[in-house]
């Protein structure tokens, strides 16, 4: 395997830069930055990119795990890049962290996802640092290289009730058991995310209890992570399965789940939006490159160069063209999204006006994006011919990567969300989840019209 390193670079404090004239540009706020100050950004991240980029095809080829290329993000801070400046952190707002999704899942699409739920805890403890609960301890881990992972999801359990489960020991603190699918990035993390139900003496089936977040560090040895996920894509996102087997849990490490951060489904889909994003600009550098060099032609071609081929040439413009459009779409979510996050201190209904708007911007663009990354990473072999579908060149990874992505929360529900919103004003639903549907024979029996 081989160690990732790259020079050190230096990380702006101010997150500000100097213009031509010598002005400094402010980049802290999502609505006064400038095109400069986001390309200065990326410059600053390109010497890890580029090291991340080295090795990445061979990587899936190999279905080896970019475990070196996480390491190399985590002790570059990137697991930091919310966090404030005053706690030594990069302080960076979410249009400016989407953009770095997006140029970070056009070198490695595992990657962006595998952070998805990192960046979700950073999100929450953000969200309450801001509303007076120190979180300084939360902020010093992640400054410090750790990371969180994902452990939600789980096969069998019924929606909203999680068979993993807490309980309380006499000394306050507690013990966590049960076994968790689709960890995202829990295999890379120091710590996981973890949707619990809480156990109460007299409830032996938990039915009437919340639930809630329990904080687990990985390291504990009743933690076992496997790499057991079997898509045909994401390969690399350690999405596998992670058990827990009479794990101690501290009494503040576990959160009542309806405290989490308000704007949560709208901010994890963003994650998704980025890591599309950033494939399909991946598949347009890869056309763009074969197309350039190629010299094998069809006899019925118009013309004897395949790089002046008109046909090639405007399949390529459209491939470009729907990259251009899903990162705009994808950038203008990232805004919606920061303007719920700072709205820690404003009052119930701004903070819902807020969220709602930021959901149906993010549900309404994974309606456009997913369709147009799609199809981008499908029509590249369109203008590169059958050789291009030779497994050393793996192009059919950005299509394998984006039908898998597209494939979350899922796309097909969302247009009636917005459809519903825009008819009739109806919410979009809120930290929805997946599970076996609980039928109670009353409500089996009862008439349609009853069970509206």
């Amino acid at each position: 395997m081989t160690t990732l390193r790259v020079r050190p670079t230096s990380r702006r404090d101010d997150r500000s830069v100097a213009t031509p004239d010598g002005r400094a540009t402010s980049t802290r706020t999502h609505d006064g930055r400038t095109r400069a100050s986001v390309e200065s950004l990326v410059a600053e991240w390109a010497p890890v990119l580029a090291a991340i980029r080295e090795g990445a095809l061979q990587r899936e080829i190999d279905g080896e795990l970019p475990v070196e290329a996480v390491r190399l993000l985590k002790s570059e801070g990137f697991g930091a890049l919310r966090v404030p400046t005053a706690f030594g952190g990069s302080g960076l707002d979410l249009v400016e962290l989407a953009r770095l999704w997006i140029e970070l899942a056009a070198v490695d699409a595992n990657l962006p996802q595998a952070f998805r739920g990192h960046f979700a805890l950073v999100e929450d403890r953000l969200w309450h640092h801001a509303r007076s609960s120190d979180q300084r301890v939360w902020f010093d881990r992640f400054v410090a290289g750790e990371m969180a992972g994902n452990a939600w999801s789980e096969v069998g359990s019924d929606i909203d009730l999680p068979r993993t489960v807490i309980r309380e020991r006499a000394d306050g603190s507690f013990r966590l058991d049960g076994t968790k699918y689709y960890t995202t990035g829990t295999i890379f993390a120091e710590w996981a995310d973890v949707h619990v139900r809480v156990a109460r003496p007299g409830h032996p089936d938990e039915v009437e209890e919340p639930t809630a977040i329990a904080l687990v560090d990985t390291r504990d040895p009743g933690v076992r992570v496997t790499d057991d996920w079997n898509g045909f894509g994401q390969k690399g996102t350690g999405s596998g399965t992670t058990t827990f087997d009479n794990v101690g849990v501290p009494a503040d490490h576990v959160l009542p789940f309806e405290e989490r951060f308000p704007h949560q489904t709208a901010f994890y889909q963003l994650n998704l939006l980025a890591t599309l994003t950033g494939i399909a600009r991946a598949a347009l550098a890869d056309v763009v490159d074969a197309v350039q060099k190629r010299t094998r032609n069809f006899s019925h071609a118009n013309a004897p160069r395949v790089r002046d081929d008109a046909q090639v040439l405007a399949r390529v413009g459209e491939i470009a063209a729907a990259v251009y459009a899903a990162e705009a779409v994808t950038l203008r979510v990232a805004a919606s999204v920061q303007a719920a996050a700072d709205a820690a201190l404003a009052g119930d209904d701004e903070v819902a006006a807020l969220v709602e708007a930021s959901e149906i911007e993010s549900s309404t663009a994974q309606v456009v994006v997913s369709e147009l990354v799609l199809r981008a990473t499908s029509d590249i072999f369109d203008a590169l011919g059958a050789s291009a579908t030779a497994r050393p060149l793996a192009l059919d990874r950005h299509w394998r990567n984006a039908r898998t992505v597209a494939s979350h929360n899922p796309r097909i529900l969302k247009a009636r969300v917005v459809g519903a919103h825009a008819v009739n004003g109806t919410p979009p639903p809120y930290a929805w989840s997946i599970g076996a549907t609980r039928r109670r024979q009353d409500w089996a029996d009862a008439r349609p019209g009853d069970r509206d």
